[in-house]
């Protein structure tokens, strides 16, 4: 049974950081692109990031340069790294295996992100 176990999220200030976790079990992880995504209430559900199995790494523009996705195969472990938070990233955040811009297994509960002074 796949499962996605998001971790790692809070309540920060503006310009503050976070780093989000998520393991991943029942799937061979290694051979699979892992995307985080997130969705803010009453907004749809976004990709903000994925990771190949190689390590090649793509962001949306609204997060590059902030935000850095990586990998831990032996841990089946995806991490995403945000600096420079702002309000608008304020979103439950949520990761999955990625084909081509979408998700392809069931989700996890998220982590909640707040960024609020």
């Amino acid at each position: 049974q796949v499962q996605f176990v998001e971790s790692g999220g809070g309540l920060v200030q503006p310009g503050g950081s976070l780093r989000l976790s998520c393991a991943a079990s029942g799937i061979m992880f290694r051979i699979y692109t892992m995307g985080w995504y997130r969705q803010a209430p009453g907004n749809q559900r976004e990709l903000v990031a994925t990771i190949g199995s190689g390590g090649s790494t793509n962001y949306a523009d609204s997060v590059k340069g902030r935000f850095t996705i990586s990998r831990d195969n032996a841990k089946t472990t995806v991490f995403l790294q945000m600096n420079s938070l702002t309000p608008e990233d304020t979103a439950v955040y949520y990761c999955n295996v990625d084909f081509s811009g979408r998700p392809l297994m069931d989700w996890g509960q998220g982590t909640q992100v707040t960024v609020s002074s």
